[in-house]
């Protein structure tokens, strides 16, 4: 062998040693093993348990709903948690999804556009999510032909199993690791069913396989059927979905079920046998007048200290914290229902045949409501019916209306319609993302004599275009790439009204979701007219929240405040929205004293 031959000989050893290293550093077996579960450096097993809580017979039962309260009452015990969405669909994101066919998309403070579900763990669990908690298989498969491309897997074929369930077990881990925390709860999205779910669910199996005894919770969410014809629960769906879930290796552990009523014994023990899942591990998750009670029915059964056996963590609870917790959520839960005074808010969309659609609105209101005392009732207004002719019908009996986000031109002039009689009739509004742009054409047009003043997204080639992309925005192509996505600070003006109702705070953070803003070239006309921009970017002339001094409640923010309402601490715009309201239905209340008052109801549950 020449001295040529034995350099090449050395440099292929070094490049076989190189990628045996790399394999090492994210799985513990060689190319020789069948074994192959990529485990990033440092991961500990046993440190983090997992709960997988995974749907039978239909979606949209509410797996995230009893996910999150389950973790929250884990949460008051003192554990670190960490929820993660898994869904199947081949999208990278939510981002391009119709609200029609898949509730509203929700935004995280990182700009990610995700499943709705993550607003209910940010509600719930009062924390703010990433990236690592959402996850879908157009994410998975992308990472694993990329690592393919790039000689990850040293010559192996490639393959559904391990390789694409090894990806999904790696992200769990790795947030895992990244959270720090006790208890990771994994929410598989659709039902046990559905093709695109099946490696999710394998994956599931090999986790609890590697991670070894009592480190995976199963729960399995099913519907008890009650024809009101039969006048009886029917369990039958129930147990051929779990049968289901059984034949694909997974043995449930805790079995909720539900229901519009409370689910029978007998059902509940038709289901246990079936199962082979305890009956007191069996739980009727029937309809509640909040979903924020459902805590309260999953602490009295004891779910929560079912988890912490089965997990073996018992240990790590702390009782001092769980009752100081536990006592603040039971101030807020008390006051559900007992309101005395209701109020009505339009709701004025082209989404509302899906009440998903606006998911994040409708909790906004009910904190704000709860904080205030009041009974928030919606009315529905669908825009693409609405004008001049009759406006005042749709608006009839409303305390105050929302216009909401949305893309698209269908049913806008409709909302501009509804912003025109309700400033001109001194009725409280609130206009989020869209509903900020609307205001400041409507005012253009009826105020600042800017007739023709239209967003060019509805009219690319407007006159007038008050709302525009902004020339930085217009050099960045591709679709959502010029979207300005996720949360940013917004600096408030003293002595507005968006000033009294944050508190005097001189900085608030919203999250954002959107492509045009108010044109600098248009600022001086519209200010001169009489709105006020009571919040900006801090170091661009990006106009982010508006009002009108001269009316009792008439605000507009290009953010989506809703996405950061919290039921311990609802976001001051609902807040003040609410309480113009009801000022409005009620003259004796004042709205600066009930702000105020909910300002120091929030401190109280927060300190």
């Amino acid at each position: 062998m020449d001295v040529r031959e034995g350099e090449i000989m050395k440099d292929k050893r070094k490049q076989t040693n190189d990628s045996r290293d790399l394999l090492a550093r994210v799985s513990d077996v060689s190319t020789d093993s069948e074994y192959f579960s990529p485990i990033p450096t440092g991961y500990r097993k046993g440190k983090c348990r997992y709960v997988i809580v995974m749907g039978t017979v239909m979606s949209g039962l509410g797996k995230g709903i009893f996910s999150s309260c389950l973790a929250k009452l884990l949460q008051d015990k003192g554990l670190k948690v960490a929820p993660i969405k898994l869904e199947g669909y081949l999208n990278v994101d939510s981002g391009t999804l119709n609200p029609f066919r898949h509730g509203e998309v929700f935004v995280l403070d990182d700009g990610m556009e995700c499943d709705m579900d993550l607003g209910t763990y940010e509600r719930m669990l009062d924390q703010d999510l990433s990236r690592s908690n959402f996850c879908t298989s157009g994410q998975i498969y992308s990472e694993v032909l990329n690592k393919e491309r790039h000689g990850d897997y040293l010559g192996r074929d490639v393959q559904m199993i391990p390789h694409v369930t090894g990806e999904v077990k790696l992200r769990l881990r790795r947030l895992a690791m990244e959270s720090e925390a006790d208890v990771v709860f994994v929410e598989i999205g659709g039902t046990v069913g559905d093709l695109e779910n099946a490696f999710y669910i394998e994956a599931m199996r090999e986790l609890a396989y590697e991670e070894g005894l009592n480190s995976c919770c199963f729960v399995a969410l099913t519907y008890i059927l009650e024809p009101s014809t039969l006048g009886e629960q029917k369990s039958k769906a129930a147990q051929l979905g779990l049968k289901q879930l059984m034949q694909l290796g997974i043995q449930p552990d805790i079995i909720a079920c539900r229901c519009e009523h409370p689910v029978s014994e007998q059902a509940r023990q038709k289901v246990s046998v079936y199962s082979n899942v305890p009956l007191k591990r069996v739980f009727s998750m029937h309809d509640s007048a909040s979903i924020y009670m459902i805590p309260s029915l999953l602490r009295e059964c004891g779910l929560d200290f079912e988890v912490l056996r089965l997990l073996k963590i018992e240990d790590r609870i702390d009782l001092r914290t769980e009752r100081d917790q536990w006592a603040r959520w039971c101030d807020f839960t008390d006051r559900i229902g007992k309101d005395t005074r209701e109020v009505t808010v339009g709701i004025t969309g082209k989404y509302t045949s899906v009440r998903d659609s606006y998911a994040s609105i409708l909790n906004a209101l009910e904190h704000a409501g709860i904080a205030l005392g009041y009974k928030v009732r919606i009315c529905w207004i669908e825009t693409t019916e609405v004008t001049e002719r009759n406006v005042a019908v749709y608006l009839k009996g409303v305390d105050g209306i929302i216009v909401p986000g949305g893309f698209g031109t269908r049913g806008t002039e409709g909302k501009i319609t509804c912003i025109h009689y309700v400033r001109e009739h001194k009725i409280p509004y609130l206009g989020l993302c869209l509903g900020f742009q609307m205001a400041v054409i409507e005012f253009a047009r009826n105020v600042c004599g800017l007739t023709k003043a239209q967003s060019t997204e509805i009219e690319p080639g407007c006159i007038e275009p008050v709302i525009d992309i902004l020339p930085e925005q217009k050099q960045i192509e591709g679709l959502g790439g010029n979207m300005r996505l996720g949360g940013h600070d917004i600096r408030i003006k003293p002595d507005t009204m968006a000033w009294k109702i944050f508190g005097q705070e001189e900085s608030v953070r919203m999250r954002f979701r959107h492509r045009y803003e108010v044109d600098p070239k248009y600022i001086e006309a519209l200010e001169k007219g009489g709105i006020m921009f009571s919040g900006k970017a801090p170091e661009y002339p990006i106009m982010q929240i508006l009002e009108i001094p001269s009316h009792p409640f008439f605000m507009g923010t290009q953010a989506h405040p809703c996405l950061t309402s919290r039921p311990l601490h609802p976001h001051p715009m609902f807040v003040g929205l609410v309480a113009a309201a009801g000022c409005k239905r009620y003259p004796q209340e004042n709205l600066q004293d009930s702000i105020e008052a909910c300002q120091g109801c929030i401190r109280h549950y927060c300190v």
